[in-house]
């Protein structure tokens, strides 16, 4: 009894809010702090370590054995911030502390749950941060698609709700949840008081992982805390910088969790990669595309009409005196189809299309013939496809796309497909591919593939290749060649025999045979006196076939072509 009263006596500082709080209390106290100040980041913004040294500082009329290790810093962004607050919560709790996601049922259905967006009207609802982040998913049971590394009984969807997480690699194209993900498990962290970091590689330096890896060793010495460090487009971090995690990551002092859009074997160090399972996420189906789209309109307050309904009335009862907003199925679905199954870019061009709508019943004061009368605004398929502009396509011109495309066109050339072959070539240009590095390319399948078989193709690959130089985008002049090489014969016979000769260059036992005298330039008389040039023949000077070596003694009678000796 004695010594509880003693540590209720025993006041410390909150370094962030500077109340006095009970040393018994200060950790849980820190912790909510914290979780306030999440909030305050813009969207897209990490928070950045503390360049200040951490040091130990003695409470306040406190005995001299007994420090608090101050880990964090007063001051916006002057310290780190685990992230990760519920959307929709209901009122705060004590101290700030949110009450938790706004479906709490563990028998809710994937994305029944749909988050409470801030504002009163939908013009509100818009404003701020893009609908991409407002409305991320909180918990895993409204975390859409992945299902074969998420569903129900996978390995990694257990250990995380064993808030057991592993390091990983979250490998994926753009808007597949790879940050969603990080986020999902940023709030099932604070359930059992670790720490999550995030960080991006495109704004970080090696000092900042450095201060986040000396706070981690700290955490986990003095109160036994787990810390799991998050890096955004961790391929942006260069080898020696991904070194170093290695020793941490080895011991276990931090937890890694990294996301990138490029192939881990090439852009991540392969002795980090075997510290850490690599996680690939697939695009989205267009299924999972339409469920998160749904979601969206149905937090936006928007309601969705099918094909034969009329949009009468007011959505969802509404009794405000904003024109209501309604949008057709068939607008989703065809969203949902053009995004390329790319989430961030489906919710933001829906944003985009129901702003665009909103602002024009304003500007035409609801007029008919625009979309808006008095019974609603209407956004149509149409809105959709203007809020696009075209079909978002997924290719890095730098990345591994890039190379899985070009095989593919070598490819369909190689095997007489000319639909595929045009596919291919349409899906590089559409996607911003360099026009000569095509055409560059089209002169090696000239001579690799199609060879003698049709000496003219290189002619019509080298033509295409200087007329890329005389015009902007030449889309039909590639195609062009691409078709051509598509229906000409194929023959390998030029390639295959080189092949051979650089296998028996590669494969001769000791030195290599020197050139036949005969074969021999003899330029002074010191040269033909030793014999060079001695015996050879003229061939223009003889009418008949002349028989004579052109191969050294050792390789007489080879026929590389048809790989073995006459």
């Amino acid at each position: 009894m004695e010594e509880v009263e003693a540590q209720e006596s025993l006041r410390v500082r909150c370094p962030v809010c500077l109340r006095e709080l009970p040393e018994s209390r200060i950790n849980n106290h820190l912790d909510r702090c914290l979780q306030q100040g999440a909030g305050s980041c813009e969207a897209g913004e990490y928070p950045q370590p503390s360049s200040k040294k951490m040091r130990l500082s003695r409470p306040p009329n406190g005995p001299a054995a007994t420090l608090v290790f101050s880990l964090f810093h007063k001051g916006r962004g002057g310290g780190l911030s685990v992230v990760g607050r519920g959307r929709g919560a209901g009122t705060p709790g004590k101290d700030g502390e949110s009450p938790g996601p706004c479906c709490p049922e563990l028998g809710a259905a994937p994305g029944s749950c749909v988050p409470t967006l801030s504002g009163e009207s939908l013009a509100q609802k818009l404003e701020g941060k893009p609908l991409a982040d407002k409305l991320r998913p909180d918990t895993l049971r409204d975390f859409m698609g992945q299902t074969q590394v998420l569903g129900e009984q996978t390995l990694l969807r257990s250990l995380l709700e064993a808030h057991e997480i592993p390091s990983v690699i979250l490998w994926g194209p753009p808007g597949c949840g790879k940050t969603t993900l990080a986020h999902i498990i940023a709030n099932n962290s604070k359930k059992n008081g670790t720490r999550f970091v995030p960080l991006s590689a495109t704004s970080a330096k090696t000092n900042d992982v450095g201060d986040v890896i000396k706070q981690a060793q700290n955490e986990k010495r003095l109160f036994k805390r787990k810390t799991i460090l998050f890096i955004d487009e961790i391929h942006r971090f260069n080898k020696s910088q991904q070194d170093t995690f290695l020793p941490h990551v080895e011991c276990g002092t931090v937890t890694l969790i990294g996301a990138t859009t490029e192939n881990p074997s090439f852009q991540v160090n392969s002795a980090l990669l075997s510290r850490c399972r690599v996680i690939v996420l697939e695009k989205l189906s267009v299924e999972a595309m339409e469920a998160i789209l749904m979601r969206a309109v149905k937090s936006l307050g928007v309601q969705v009409l099918g094909q034969d309904e009329q949009h009468t009335g007011s959505a969802n009862g509404s009794e405000s005196s904003e024109a209501p907003v309604f949008i057709e199925k068939k607008a989703l679905s065809t969203l949902a189809y053009l995004c390329d199954g790319d989430a961030r870019s489906g919710l933001n061009g829906l944003q985009l299309a129901i702003q665009a709508r909103v602002t024009a019943g304003r500007a035409s004061h609801q007029s008919p013939g625009q979309g808006c009368s008095s019974n609603g605004i209407l956004v149509t398929e149409d809105h959709v496809k203007e809020g696009l502009q075209r079909s978002h396509i997924l290719y890095d011109r730098a990345g591994e796309e890039h190379y899985n495309c070009i095989s593919a066109l070598h490819k369909s050339m190689r095997g007489s497909d000319e639909n595929a072959s045009l596919y291919w070539l349409a899906r590089m240009l559409e996607g911003g591919e360099d026009p000569l590095y095509v055409a560059r390319r089209l002169v090696r399948f000239a001579s690799e593939d199609i060879g003698l078989a049709d000496p003219l193709a290189l002619t019509q690959a080298v033509a295409a290749y200087q007329g890329c130089h005389f015009i902007g985008m030449p889309e039909f002049l590639l195609a062009q060649c691409v078709v051509y090489f598509a229906r000409a014969p194929k023959s390998i016979e030029v390639y295959g025999a080189y092949n051979n000769v650089k296998a028996c260059l590669r494969n001769h036992q000791g030195p290599l045979p020197p050139v036949p005298l005969h074969l021999r330039n003899a330029p002074t008389r010191l040269m033909k006196d030793l014999g060079y040039g001695k015996g050879y023949k003229y061939n223009p000077m003889y009418k008949e076939p002349v028989e004579q070596a052109y191969l050294p003694k050792e390789l007489e009678g080879m026929d590389f072509f048809k790989g073995r000796r006459m």
